[in-house]
């Protein structure tokens, strides 16, 4: 069987990028099949209720929605519209989700919310297109290093064996801090503080930038409020790349490739195959 993986993607969070791609890292996994629709870097109803209803075109086994805040008013009209569908879907949200997990269980919906996956410092006084791709990418390293994508690869990969047979339970899944270093595997204790240090900071930048985003109204004060939470993720990344380091230079990388059957394969020795 090939499971049919609908994906929209409203705005942007650091874990959109590779929402799909975590799936299917070598593109050659014979039993999904993944389609993607999105409203590009708005998030308001209107692009909303565009994209939603395209990907029942597809006709997917389940759907994942990926957007910042589940509670804004683009997500919130998503969350409506896929609760009204006969498919299954999961919300993939960031930490301003904990508020609407009730509301998120009352609509039938699954969840996946990232803690660590902060929002940007979206002052046009210091935020231009290079800035922004700097953030997401110091984002995508901490989330990558830590073990965050892989818990998030981990709860996807659960529902597709439920739709292989036949059955979804939709996920509930909190990615906290112990979450996180847990679906990392590190062996050394070192490696472990220094990524759980990494997905702390991550977690304060949100409330960083949200006090220089929107607390905060004098220029003279949210200019450098909201480059100090650039310069926290920043220093996140460097800590989540000593920490694959560490392991690393200890030859206890843990990897878990898909196999050929799109089964998931584990390893840490590096001149090892994949079991």
């Amino acid at each position: 069987m090939v499971v049919k993986i609908g994906v929209i993607k409203c705005g942007n969070l650091g874990t959109s990028p590779v929402i799909d791609l975590v799936l299917d890292e070598r593109a050659d996994r014979p039993n999904i099949d993944v389609r993607g629709v999105g409203s590009g870097a708005k998030m308001n109803p209107e692009q909303i209720e565009d994209a939603v209803p395209k990907i029942l075109d597809f006709d997917p086994d389940f759907v994942v929605f990926i957007s910042p805040n589940p509670g804004a008013p683009g997500p919130a009209r998503a969350r409506e519209l896929l609760s009204e569908m006969d498919v299954p879907a999961i919300i993939v949200g960031d930490a301003p989700g904990m508020g609407k997990k009730d509301e998120m269980d009352e609509q039938g919906l699954g969840y996946i919310i990232v803690q660590g996956d902060p929002m940007i410092g979206a002052r046009r006084e210091f935020l231009d297109p290079t800035e922004m791709a700097s953030f997401n990418s110091d984002v995508i390293k901490v989330l990558a290093a830590t073990g965050a994508y892989r818990k998030v690869q981990e709860t996807l990969d659960a529902a597709i064996a439920q739709a292989e047979s036949g059955s979804i339970d939709l996920p509930k899944v909190v990615i906290s801090t112990e979450v996180a270093v847990t679906a990392g595997g590190f062996q050394n204790p070192y490696a472990k503080a220094k990524a759980m240090a990494a997905y702390e900071i991550a977690m304060k930048v949100a409330d960083v930038d949200l006090k220089g985003c929107f607390m905060t109204k004098e220029m003279e004060k949210y200019i450098p409020i909201v480059a100090s939470a650039h310069e926290m993720i920043s220093a996140a990344a460097k800590l989540a790349v000593e920490a694959r380091e560490i392991e690393k230079a200890n030859d206890t990388v843990l990897r878990k490739p898909h196999g050929g059957q799109g089964q998931t394969l584990s390893k840490t020795e590096l001149m090892l195959k994949p079991e």
